[in-house]
């Protein structure tokens, strides 16, 4: 029966690779297979078929309740109800309707909406609202974040931007937002927001600085409520009852194992629903009570059983549940435990037991956070050996008493300022952690290095006396310092970054990085900070010889502060110095500057009677082996006119649409000089510009130049010199993306 239940799993987590669902003649034969094979007693491979066709028709359901492409970018009147906490950002406030509904249109379930500058919205609450319609879509990067994925997950099947509303109905049952409501009012030492995440698991009022800590020490999983919340509540219940029935004080006409399980189970729940009861909450719950009932009836089958029954359960559940990174972070750190604990002979001492455990589970999870694209803590053993019992045994108990005692005078503020007292001290300590090592964004390690790596990872979680043991060490290391993938001499790897209404280009040769703008900032939205330094760390770039900015505009060098922290800087050149941060020292871009590096010859324009702005744009043309690259910036037509003047206005292979294909810009007579094969275009999907105009593409199309929209192919990457097509995220399969056109 084991061998079944792995199986499901195992079909039930297949889904996340597929690069497309099986149409429903499919999933009906295997269905059928699936049954008649029972019968045959092949139980691996039925209940395999069982748990992928489960996982594709619970995907397709997900799917169908996605906007239809027609109502993309339409403002209609919708009415729905607010569900979960609303959250306050910079501008404005973002929450979900679910039921919604609108007049003549079907609408998916829930959508998730922004209001810049809206009034206070309740959970609750029934709204009429007009929203501009969006099919869910996000920024896509090789190796980046997939928020259409996480959108899919959550069952948000639209996006949108609320222009005006009103309220129909009041909040009804909206007493977790009571409860935050009451949490932000107190006095906890300027923590609310902190011990609004630990009781609520709501987390938007935290700062980026705060996130950033909790990142770089490994500790996120502590503010965010997860199996350890919820497993250390019904573990105390548990102890406390237990200890009750050791010293006779528990009566005895109640048997206190049954009483035991009950009542911690039942707080388990009731701190689920106090959090809301999400996805997480959800699989944590559904542990806690596998594992209890395994302590009532089931010791004997050991410890693997309740957690392949809750992973299958959860699975079961939620199967898109998979597509999400929590569920293996947590699946995969209660394993290592449960691989760690059993199969040893004798006892670990109290320093032991409190140590290893977090050094196991670094180890454990390194292959899992690498092959997921997520930041590792090289400070997470240490912050976790402090943070994990001083956020179990001090602030969460105090918080959770404060909360349920807020309106008795002195004990619930006192107990709620304690907490916050005791939460700020915490994250000053992880602060001091952080800056001495912060998160880890490891290079791009091949399929062939990551799996000798996950097997010296379990070799190293076995215990001390299984045979060659320690050469899981420099297995595991192999993943650390994988063979850096170098550049051909004579040739460029360029990637255009998928950085919504911005640019940022990434160009390395074989012993030189340069980095042509640096993505778009928005408020607390740096999307330097968010993409382009990640994905330099992810190319293993630790050093840049140049960040060229073609001007000072907020979308092209407003991540540029963002990636001068995170890495060495060699020399920063821009269009435009004014308004750039003082500290990167920017030297003005000089027209008819040329150099080489490895091969690869690049030169530098920009019109001298441009005043400032988008036509002062330094423009950088590219040569790598008779293929050429001219990257535009924001230039308009009359800096176009000054362009055809010089020497760089010669055929070009591969052309960056000036001005984001706006219709100032790409002139005819500039593009007919240029007669680009390829363009390459960078903006946000259905952004409030316009771009690309109509009549631009309109030329392109007439010049039967291939264009490469990062809106519609995500990231694209290209080997100048090569004179090969290029490759595209989106064209990696998967079933949640929308086909390219």
């Amino acid at each position: 029966m084991r061998t079944g239940m792995f199986a499901l799993a195992l079909g039930l987590l297949a889904l996340r690779w597929l690069p497309a669902l099986p149409p429903g003649a499919g999933l009906l034969a295997m269905l059928v297979v699936a049954l008649m094979l029972l019968p045959f007693r092949s139980y691996p491979l039925a209940f395999f078929l069982l748990g992928l066709s489960w996982a594709c028709i619970s995907a397709q359901r997900a799917l169908d309740d996605r906007l239809l492409p027609a109502l993309d970018g339409q403002t209609r009147w919708v009415e729905g109800r607010v569900t979960g906490l609303p959250q306050q950002t910079g501008t404005g406030i973002r929450f979900e309707l679910a039921d919604s509904r609108s007049r003549n249109a079907r609408l998916p379930k829930r959508i998730r909406v922004s209001w810049h500058g809206g009034p206070l919205v309740r959970s609750g609450e029934r709204w009429r609202l007009a929203v501009t319609l969006k099919r869910t879509s996000g920024l896509l990067n090789f190796h980046g974040f997939d928020h259409e994925a996480w959108l899919l997950a959550q069952r948000i099947g639209a996006t949108g931007t609320v222009k005006d509303g009103e309220r129909l109905a009041p909040a009804r049952d909206a007493w977790r937002d009571t409860v935050r409501q009451r949490l932000m009012a107190v006095d906890a030492q300027g923590r609310e927001a902190g011990l609004a995440a630990l009781v609520l698991g709501d987390g938007s009022g935290l700062a980026a600085e705060d996130w950033q800590v909790l990142q770089d020490t490994g500790t996120v999983h502590l503010l965010v409520i997860s199996g350890q919340h919820i497993g250390l509540l019904a573990g105390l219940i548990y102890g406390l009852v237990a200890l009750l029935a050791r010293y006779g004080c528990w009566p005895r006409t109640l048997p206190w194992l049954p009483w035991a399980c009950g009542l911690a189970f039942a707080a388990a729940l009731g701190y689920g629903l106090l959090a809301g009861f999400g996805v997480p909450v959800q699989r944590a719950c559904v542990m806690v009570g596998l594992v209890l009932l395994w302590r009532l009836r089931f010791r004997h089958l050991g410890a693997w059983w309740p957690w392949l029954l809750a992973l299958d359960g959860v699975l079961v559940l939620e199967p898109l549940a998979s597509l999400q990174p929590g569920l293996w972070l947590s699946f995969a750190a209660v394993g290592v435990l449960i691989l760690a604990f059993s199969g040893r002979l004798g006892s670990w001492s109290f320093w032991q037991a409190w140590t290893r455990p977090q050094w196991l589970i670094a180890v454990g999870l390194f292959p899992i956070l690498l092959v997921l694209g997520l930041p590792i803590s090289l400070s997470a053993p240490v912050a976790n050996l402090f943070a994990v019992p001083w956020i179990s045994l001090v602030v969460l108990p105090l918080a959770l008493v404060g909360t349920a005692c807020v309106s008795v005078p002195f004990v619930g503020e006192g107990s709620l300022w304690l907490a916050g007292g005791a939460l700020d001290g915490l994250f000053k300590g992880l602060a001091l952690l952080a800056g001495q090592l912060p998160a880890w964004i490891p290079a791009e390690v091949p399929l062939g290095y990551w799996l000798v790596s996950l097997a010296g990872t379990v070799m190293l979680l076995l215990p001390k006396g299984v045979p060659f043991r320690l050469l899981g060490w420099p297995m595991l290391l192999l993943a650390v310092f994988p063979p850096k993938t170098s550049v051909p001499h004579g040739q460029v790897e360029v990637v255009q970054l998928d950085v919504g209404q911005g640019q940022a280009l990434i160009l390395r040769t074989r012993h030189h990085t340069l980095l042509y703008d640096a993505g778009p900032r928005s408020g607390p939205v740096d999307l330097g900070a968010r993409v382009v330094l990640p994905a330099l760390q992810k190319l293993g770039v630790r050093q840049l010889d140049m960040m060229l900015l073609s001007h000072a505009d907020a979308d092209h060098a407003g991540g540029a502060a963002a990636v001068a922290r995170g890495l060495s800087i060699k020399r920063v050149v821009g269009g435009e110095t004014e308004g750039l941060p003082a500290f990167l020292g920017t030297q003005p871009c000089t027209r008819g500057e040329r150099w080489v590096w490895d091969g690869v010859s690049f030169e530098l324009w920009q019109w001298p009677d441009a005043i400032d702005g988008n036509p002062k744009s330094c423009v950088l043309q590219v040569q790598a082996s008779g293929e050429r690259l001219l990257l535009t910036g924001d230039i308009d037509r009359a800096a176009e006119r000054a362009f055809l003047a010089s020497p760089l206005a010669v055929p070009t292979d591969w052309l960056q649409a000036p001005h984001h294909g706006s219709r100032s810009s790409s002139s005819w007579p500039f593009l007919q000089r240029l007669a680009p094969t390829s363009v390459l275009i960078s903006r946000g999907r259905g952004n409030a510009f316009g771009h690309p105009h109509p009549q631009v593409m309109e030329r392109y199309r007439m010049l039967a130049s291939q264009v490469y929209d990062s809106a519609e192919h995500g990231a694209v990457r290209l080997q100048l010199g090569t004179f090969q097509p290029p490759t595209v995220a989106r064209g990696q399969r998967r079933f949640w993306r929308e086909p390219l056109p």
